[in-house]
Order: structure tokens, then sequence, then C-alpha cells
């Protein structure tokens, strides 16, 4: 038995259980992701689950990404889904995909303007403090539609969804209003936007999230077991 047939067998029950999710609350040509959020999680261990169907990873620590992009497997695609420190967006903006935490104008400006230095326009994804908790980073629910018309400003970045990780308790509650804010802000069709993705479940609550609209759940201790 392979030190990691149990990752296996947790991403094929992940797969099936969104797949169940979908069937139940989605329309059938809904698109959901599964994202692998790998931290703390050794690059041969996640390549089992990108062998397996979840090729979507998600990185939150700068220094930990750099250490490991290099051992992932080529097929898989990486965003960045943690806390981003203005000086660290240099050292990630050439290899991700996705930055899915931006809070503030700050953070954006810097992601433009190296964005514009490399002649590409970066996604983005801006993370909504839905439950508007002092321990959580991300923009108050009532600022969103204002932020979203500064970022329109700024050329070489795209917003391209929301995300947000709300309270425990009561959380279908938040998914609820997250999805509110979604729907409103796509509707809007603000420049400089392609708001199509709604990121927001973990492995505790993913199925819920999907009756609210998530067409990303990230996955880590479900996938990967309880971090050390």
């Amino acid at each position: 038995m392979n030190e990691f047939d149990y990752i296996r067998e947790n991403a094929e029950r992940i797969i099936y259980e969104v797949g169940e999710a979908k069937a139940k609350y989605r329309k059938a040509d809904d698109k959901i992701d599964i994202m692998a959020v790998t931290k703390t999680v050794l690059p041969e261990a996640v390549n089992v689950a990108v062998e397996n169907g979840i090729t979507l990873l998600g990185e939150n620590r700068v220094q930990e990404y750099l250490s490991k992009r290099d051992f992932y497997d080529k097929s898989a695609s990486v965003d960045f889904i943690g806390h981003l420190q203005t000086n660290k967006v240099k050292y990630i903006i050439d290899t991700v995909n996705r930055i899915h935490s931006v809070d503030s104008i700050k953070l954006a400006k810097e992601i433009n303007r190296l964005s514009e230095l490399r002649e590409k326009t970066t996604d983005i994804f801006v993370e909504v403090n839905i439950g508007r908790e002092e321990s959580k980073s991300g923009v108050d629910p009532d600022n969103l539609l204002d932020f979203c018309y500064e970022l329109s400003e700024l050329p070489n970045i795209r917003v391209s969804g929301l995300m947000s990780i709300p309270p425990k308790e009561c959380s279908e509650k938040f998914f609820c209003k997250m999805q509110e804010l979604f729907i409103d802000i796509k509707a809007k069709n603000i420049d400089n936007s392609s708001v199509w993705v709604l990121s927001m479940g973990m492995s505790s609550d993913f199925p819920v999230a999907i009756k609210y609209g998530s067409n990303v759940v990230r996955i880590g201790t479900a996938l990967f077991g309880s971090r050390k």
C-alpha cells in the first residue's frame, strides 16, 4: 500500500460529493472547480491529488510556495489564496494563475504595476469579509461596489471573482449574502472586470457553499488530513 493512497481515496470521494451537491443544487452545465489547499503539504502528496483529478492548487504562503513550485506536477495550475504583502507580489506574479486575496487598493496597484511591466493582465479575486470579523482580512460588504469601481481604473488587472471565508456560525446565512453580492457585482458590468467566479466553501461546508453558487471550493483537511 502506497503511503499516499489515502489521498487518492479522499480525492475520489470529494469529486463524488461535489458532483452530488451539483446535481442537487445546480444546473448540469455549471462548472465547479475543486481547489487543493496545499499549506504544509509535501509536493509528492500534492501531486497524488493532481494525478487523481484535482489539478487546481491553492497556496497560502509565499516562501512555502517558492520552495515547492518546481516540484509540482506540470499539469497543475496554482492560485495564490493567502494574505499577500505588497512587497511579496514580485515573487509570485510570474507563476501563479490568479491572486485571490486582494483586499486593498495598495495591493491592487502593486499587482497592476508589476503586470504592466510584464505586459500582462493578472486575474484577481476580491476578498470579502462577509461576517465583518476583526480577525479576518477582506473588504467590508458595504464597500465592495466602490472598491470594484476603484479597481476598474487599473488596466493591468482584471477582477474575475469574489472570495470569502464566512464565520462558522450561521455560515449558510453568509453564503447566501455572498451569493447576493456576487450576482449584484456581476450585473454591473464594471470595466476591467469579468466576475464569473465565486470562491467559498471548505472541507466542512462545501456542499452548502455550492448550494449558494460557489464555483471554486477550497479543500485541505478533507483531502490531505489534519495539518501537523
